[in-house]
């Protein structure tokens, strides 16, 4: 979901990952979805969203996953972002005098200076939510982190699952109450903190580790600085009062 909802910032068009029989086991009699024969017909057809052997495509790519660092935003863009150990980048690296500009704006708006570490920068704001990255498996990986943990009493930190079924799901697991234990708010389902709606919105010049999609000037607040991370990262900088590297937590 996360790769699909973003492949827009990559220049697609569409974002699409060929379904298996997980995600067959996974829907077959959840609400919504074809019963009986029609569910059969349905996975039919979803079979053929998958490219055949003899598909050709101007480029591939082979990433391994287990390569890539914990990644943060720095800027202003989904695309300004780097590993968790990294450094913010020098302007003066910028690949063109376009890319240059929106660096130096942006370095400004989050006030941050070039080449300095990105880890242990404080934040005021936890947000875990979001069609992005609020499913019930990143509600159990943040809950893993903060678990018998609470979070730093300089931060607001709140809970906003993808749907009423993932709520009501995570609350029969019982993460509710890790979260809530920890010092989390727990919200009903909702847009919330990923674009300002409603009573959440991240005060002017503060800063929030957040699950959303989109980190673009005034997204979460006029004024608003967001770092994007995953839902363990944003648990880790809960806790920690700044943005820190998950791998370290135990």
């Amino acid at each position: 979901m996360t790769l699909c909802n973003l492949s827009i910032e990559f220049g697609a068009r569409i974002g699409l990952v060929a379904p298996d029989d997980a995600v067959f086991s996974y829907l077959e009699g959840r609400p919504q979805t074809p019963k009986g024969a029609a569910f059969d017909t349905a996975i039919a057809a979803w079979r053929g969203l998958a490219s055949d052997d003899e598909a050709q495509f101007d480029k591939e790519y082979a990433i391994d996953a287990r390569s890539i660092a914990p990644m943060v935003s720095w800027g202003t863009s989904p695309e300004d972002a780097i590993p968790v150990d990294g450094a913010v980048p020098d302007p003066g690296t910028a690949r063109d005098r376009s890319q240059r500009f929106r660096w130096e704006r942006a370095l400004v708006y989050a006030d941050l200076e070039a080449g300095k570490p990105i880890l242990g920068t404080p934040i005021d704001v936890a947000f875990i939510g979001s069609c992005t990255n609020a499913r019930l498996s990143d509600l159990r990986a943040a809950a893993r982190i903060v678990d018998g943990r609470k979070v730093s009493p300089e931060v607001r930190a709140l809970v906003v699952p993808g749907s009423s079924g993932v709520k009501r799901q995570a609350e029969a697991e019982g993460l509710d109450r890790i979260f809530r234990a920890a010092g989390f708010e727990w919200h009903e389902s909702a847009c919330s903190l990923c674009a300002a709606l409603g009573p959440d919105v991240v005060g002017r010049g503060k800063r929030c580790a957040s699950t959303s999609n989109r980190n673009f000037e005034n997204r979460q607040g006029p004024g608003s600085i967001t770092h994007l991370m995953s839902p363990p990262m944003v648990a880790a900088a809960a806790v920690s009062g700044a943005i820190a590297d998950v791998r370290t937590f135990a």
